[in-house]
């Protein structure tokens, strides 16, 4: 299917300016392309194991990691170990996981090293949240290097209303210092403060990026679309409000946008060659 046809009724006009961004974009020196992974390259499932990237998604990334002065990185909620196993990119793909606090750059993963205050936290996050969890049906916990998340997915809109509701007030009293962080189904309670945006401008200096691409669906990643510059460009994965530069419909959008991405670039680089 064509990209007009993928980017569907938005307009002609967002199209055409879509596409010439990405034309700029592609011809940057050095660029980065980092990309949230659920909702993004793989569709929302009720299976959080279960989400892959589409097939189109997984052969643009592999193109784009092959090209000279170019980086992949994935940036996601999920925990470090549990990116690693939906995604299972090639090694040179950089992982940022939990938001920004867990690293796989190219050297030894960082290590994450939590004091004793820090700690006590984290019981106490996982105490309360237990219990919200087990007093109802269809909410589950899952648990972070620095925190846990509750997710709703599954759960009745009542439920997932009082599961919030009860979570936040409860914390409040229990762990006043819990940092809260809220998504589509699901808010996450940590006991370290870090954001997509700080994970974005991380890897920027990291690789060195002239400019950044940068792709993803959930309220957390507006946090990254603020981050960018006048150079970069935002992508946003399906409804709600945004920041970002320009949005498609879903995962097959996106993926129809990085297959242009990749064939832009690689044109790019081919006429400008240089070293990685």
């Amino acid at each position: 299917m064509a990209l007009d046809d993928r980017l569907g009724a938005s307009g002609s006009g967002l199209r055409r300016g879509l596409r010439d961004a990405l034309g700029t974009l592609a011809a940057t020196p050095r660029l980065l392309v980092a990309l949230d992974f659920d909702g993004t390259l793989a569709p929302e499932v009720d299976d959080p194991e279960k989400a892959r990237a589409t097939p189109e998604a997984r052969t643009a990334v592999e193109r784009l990691i092959e090209l000279p002065r170019t980086r992949v990185a994935l940036v996601s909620g999920r925990s470090l170990g549990d990116l690693e196993q939906v995604a299972s990119f090639d090694d040179r793909v950089l992982l940022i996981g939990s938001h920004g606090i867990e690293l796989r750059l190219d050297e030894p993963d960082d290590v994450l090293d939590l004091d004793d205050s820090e700690r006590e936290q984290l019981d106490v996050l996982g105490q309360v949240l237990d219990q919200i969890a087990d007093s109802l049906d269809s909410v589950w916990i899952e648990e972070k290097p620095a925190g846990f998340a509750l997710h709703t997915r599954l759960a009745t809109e009542r439920h997932s209303r009082f599961a919030h509701l009860v979570a936040v007030n409860e914390l409040k009293a229990e762990a006043p210092d819990a940092k809260v962080r809220l998504g589509k189904n699901v808010i996450e309670f940590s006991v370290r403060s870090t954001t997509k945006g700080e994970a974005v401008e991380h890897l920027r200096r990291y690789t060195r990026a002239s400019a950044v691409f940068y792709a993803g669906d959930d309220v957390t990643d507006e946090d990254a679309f603020v981050a960018l510059t006048a150079d970069d460009l935002g992508l946003k994965s399906g409804d709600g409000p945004t920041a970002a530069d320009h949005r498609v419909g879903g995962p097959a959008e996106v993926a129809a946008v990085l297959t242009l991405l990749a064939a832009l670039r690689e044109s790019a680089t081919h006429d400008a060659p240089g070293t990685n």
